[in-house]
């Protein structure tokens, strides 16, 4: 008789990945006196440790540890498979799926795409995953993630790219500034202010693509990786920023006007889209989620409103 959960394996799986309960749990989105129970009920079924405490550095596996975590992994691969046999047979889309988004665009993208999804498929049990560009390619190889939204940034030819909507880059100005009042802006004239840089991995080199293709450099005065963060910064005459997702306000977070000017240069769109490992879509739950995303970027809504940028109008 199994004295154990999936559940209590899916944390298992989860601390050994992330190398520390607190990681864990902020990745599957549960408590970490949650996390760390289920690994002593384990310990405690099996009759031997998973782990060894290392009080300044996390948790690392046992070799007993390390040959139950491959069973682990095997064991919730194969429930998820009769999940999906079990949706073929009743002609239905159930069980979990694990979805990563781009910070730059989780918020005004992510919980209105999800919630359309389920309410279509409601036995779809959805976990939310907002990460960065490497980040994702890392969830995706180690199925913790089964889909992401991403961009089209320096993709791996492991990885298989669904596009979704084009995003020609805008320059972010507060309202005073001598260029918030332009109907276009080219990388010439904005060099010489001062810019809040939008600084992730990958994005941050296509945002320096355009100064480098104009053979100049950007006067970068502050850096965040967080897109909100970078709005509040230029309302607040930092400086001018550039980005590819437009809010649906005009306004920064801590309610100051904000300018948004589209850039001319001859530069390509961010590319959205879905990316996932090369033949995920054949898993029933995947496909619909690709299917669900398409819909709602034909109907150009993808953004909480209609807007040009579908990648079919492109």
């Amino acid at each position: 008789m199994l004295r154990f959960t999936f559940r209590q394996l899916e944390y298992f799986v989860a601390v050994g990945d992330a190398g520390s309960i607190t990681a864990a749990a902020e990745k599957v989105r549960v408590s970490a006196p949650s996390i760390s129970a289920a690994i002593t009920q384990l310990e405690r079924e099996f009759g031997l440790p998973l782990f060894v405490r290392q009080h300044a550095q996390g948790l690392s596996l046992t070799q007993a540890g390390k040959r139950l975590l491959a069973q682990a992994r095997l064991v919730l691969h194969e429930a998820g498979a009769m999940t999906e046999i079990a949706g073929d047979i009743s002609g239905t889309v159930r069980g979990p799926l694990a979805v990563g988004c781009m910070l730059t665009f989780a918020q005004v993208v992510l919980p209105s795409l999800r919630r359309r999804f389920e309410q279509v498929h409601p036995t779809v049990r959805i976990s939310q995953y907002e990460l960065d560009q490497a980040e994702i390619f890392g969830g995706l190889r180690k199925a913790t993630l089964d889909v992401a939204l991403s961009y089209d940034l320096d993709l791996p030819g492991d990885l298989t790219f669904e596009p979704l909507a084009d995003l020609p880059p805008f320059a972010v100005l507060p309202q005073g500034h001598p260029l918030a009042r332009r109907d276009s802006l080219t990388i010439e004239e904005l060099q010489p202010f001062p810019m809040v840089l939008l600084d992730l991995p990958y994005s941050t080199e296509y945002f320096m693509s355009f100064f480098a293709k104009a053979g100049t450099h950007p006067i970068i005065a502050e850096r965040t990786r967080d897109m909100a963060v970078m709005r509040s910064m230029v309302a607040n005459g930092y400086g001018y920023s550039i980005a590819n997702i437009r809010p649906l306000s005009d306004r920064s977070p801590d309610g100051k006007p904000l300018c948004f000017v589209p850039l001319i240069e001859d530069a390509r769109p961010m590319r959205m889209g879905l990316l996932m490992v090369t033949g995920a879509e054949s898993a029933r739950g995947i496909r619909a989620f690709v299917d669900h995303c398409r819909a709602v970027a034909a109907e150009g809504t993808l953004f909480g409103t209609p807007q040009a940028g579908a990648a079919g109008d492109a």
